[in-house]
């Protein structure tokens, strides 16, 4: 019984010379892949590191898409500030100076500001051919469908104006007096 299974099967005829060293080159190699580590147990030290390593790398790959989805939101808003600057700068109408002018009250931001305004520009406004905008700290009065395209960039640029009166309740005393929005004093 000192023979290997090899040579016994071989003596039995049950396999062939070629199909014995097949087999053998491959427990050979087998056994060259544990020695240089790729079959290897894991330790639970081992794979604990290595899912902590995945986590925080998954973390980091989440705090990096957060950033970078800012970074873009940023880039947008400058963008969108930089297309609503062109406009106004394009096609506000000059400011007026001289005798004669009248100021136009609005409210932005819960404050009173105001913009001089001739007859003309105050019949336009009240029509809705005009519109007034406000950024970056300055007014500017502009055509009304330039002011559509900059409310399409930011709604609060463009001053709302009412044209009609408000709604008024049917139990309000003084429904019947109207308060000229318009009032020169």
């Amino acid at each position: 019984m000192g023979d290997s299974l090899r040579d016994q099967l071989l003596k039995a005829g049950l396999v062939t010379q070629s199909q014995a060293a097949r087999v053998e080159q491959e427990s050979q190699r087998k056994q060259h892949r544990q020695k240089k580590g790729g079959a290897k147990a894991e330790s639970p030290e081992a794979r604990a590191k290595r899912q902590k390593a995945a986590a925080a790398q998954a973390a980091k790959a989440t705090r990096d898409r957060e950033l970078n989805q800012a970074r873009q939101e940023k880039a947008a808003a400058r963008a969108r500030a930089a297309e609503i600057r062109q406009l106004v700068d394009r096609h506000r109408l000059p400011p007026l100076e001289g005798e004669g002018l009248e100021y136009f009250n609005f409210v932005t931001f819960r404050k009173i500001r105001r913009i001089a305004v001739n007859d003309e520009r105050r019949e336009k406004l009240r029509k809705g051919e005009l519109s007034i905008v406000w950024f970056e700290g300055r007014t500017a009065m502009v055509p009304a469908d330039v002011a559509a395209k900059i409310r399409e960039r930011d709604e609060q640029a463009v001053i709302a104006y009412q044209e009609g009166p408000e709604e008024v309740d049917e139990n309000d005393p003084y429904k019947d007096y109207v308060v000229p929005d318009d009032l020169v004093w």
